[in-house]
Formats: C-alpha cells, structure tokens, sequence
C-alpha cells in the first residue's frame, strides 16, 4: 500500500475541495457525457431516492431534479457542507452505508457512484442496500470497472515487441491501495472481483437486470492524446439491479 502525507485525517475530508473542484458542476467529462445521462435514464419513474456516497451531492441534485424525493448519505462533513450548500432539492445525512440510517423498504430506489470501491464492510453495505429498498426498486450502481481498471492495469506500448495491448492486473486478489489519482492526492481504493457484487447482492434478493460498459465519452479522449489508444476499453460499469418482489 502507498503512503501519503497528513496521517490520522481522513484522505476524503483533506481532498474534499480537491473533488468537488475536479468532478463536479461541469468540471469532468465522463460525470457529464456518460454518468449523469446514464442514471437520468434508468432514474425514470422513480419516487424515493438514496444517494449512498453522495458526495456534495451531484447525482443527489440529478435525481431532484427529475421529480423525485431524494435523501443523500456521506461520511465526509465537508462533502454535507459543500452539498447542503449547493442545495438543489435533495436532504442529506452526515452517515455511512454501513448501517443506512433510514428505514427498511423506505426507497423504491438506490443509487451508489463510484463508492462501493471505497467501502470495506462491502457485504453489509450491500444487505443495507437491499434492506431499504422496497420489493421490486431498483437499484443504480456504478463502478471503477472491475476488470479493466484492475490496480496495476493500463496501456502498454512495448516498443520492443512492437507490441500495444492493454494489461490486467491480478484481477481475482482483493487488495486495498491507497492510490495517486492526482499528484499529491492518494484515495484508498479496493479492488474486488465483480462476482463479489454480483453474488453478494443476490444473497439479499437484489439481481441483475443489465449491465454497460461504455467507452470512455469523446470528452475524456480529448484530454490526452495517449487516452485515444485505450478508447475501446470502458472504464465504467453500470449495473442495474432490482429486488424481487
């Protein structure tokens, strides 16, 4: 596991501003061209939202917006402050997914954004999730795809070889690293194998009914030229679950 500097405080508080700088209102491409457009679709028709890791609230704000009554949980005070701040429609609770503070069968939706890579206590968060949906909601998840943005997976150019290929790295190993997203910025991140969610949920009755993979949004590959090689290799993955009835 990488180190990073500023021990015993919490790297999602000291990197809040850093977020909500680089990944929300319009500042990052995949969020814009790709997430957000993608839970507005599978968000249609739904009445009671949870926003599991809500950040400052940018997926909190889409839901309100569409017409539902939402309720976003983080852990991270100023990520509540930044969200309660922007406002939008949403309520939030300064909480974590592991108890939700919320009653059971009490949203006929859940949705979690890049956060369950973050969670440790993985199968309860998910026994939560499925506890406070109601019988036939939905639930909205969205993941660092599991198998291609494996720790140590990337793009490699052997110039030797003449060879370019994309690496996977120990895919089936669940490990905690705390990663350099950004120079100077290190977020823990554990990587797991997709059969752990997959399975995990339908433990508690929640199954799979689709899954994407899409490719990086034009957006993202205009960042870098280097990105252009890899814009066949989807580095999201929504999964759409449903409890049964």
């Amino acid at each position: 596991m990488s180190s990073a500097g500023g021990a015993g405080i919490d790297p999602w508080e000291r990197n809040a501003a850093w977020w909500q700088q680089e990944f929300t209102e319009g500042a990052d491409p995949e969020y814009e061209e790709q997430i957000l457009p993608l839970a507005a679709v599978h968000l249609a028709g739904a009445r009671r939202v949870l926003d599991v890791g809500t950040g400052e609230g940018q997926l909190a704000r889409l839901a309100a917006g569409l017409g539902c009554e939402v309720v976003g949980l983080d852990p991270t005070p100023a990520q509540i402050a930044a969200a309660v701040q922007r406002a939008g429609g949403p309520s939030y609770l300064l909480a974590g997914a592991a108890p939700l503070p919320v009653r059971s069968g009490s949203f006929d939706c859940v949705m979690a954004c890049l956060v369950f890579e973050h969670i440790r206590d993985v199968e309860q968060a998910l026994a939560e999730v499925a506890r406070v949906l109601e019988p036939g909601g939905r639930f909205l998840f969205f993941l660092n795809h599991p198998l291609l943005q494996t720790p140590d997976s990337g793009w490699i150019d052997d110039r030797i070889l003449d060879e370019q290929y994309w690496r996977i790295g120990p895919y089936l190993v669940e490990d905690e690293t705390m990663e350099e997203v950004e120079k100077g910025i290190f977020l823990p991140f554990i990587h797991r194998p997709l059969s752990r969610y997959v399975n995990d949920l339908a433990r508690h009755g929640v199954l799979i009914t689709e899954m994407v993979e899409p490719a990086p949004p034009p957006g993202f590959l205009a960042r870098d030229d280097a990105y252009e090689a890899a814009a066949t290799i989807p580095r999201v993955l929504f999964l759409r679950a449903e409890k049964l009835r």
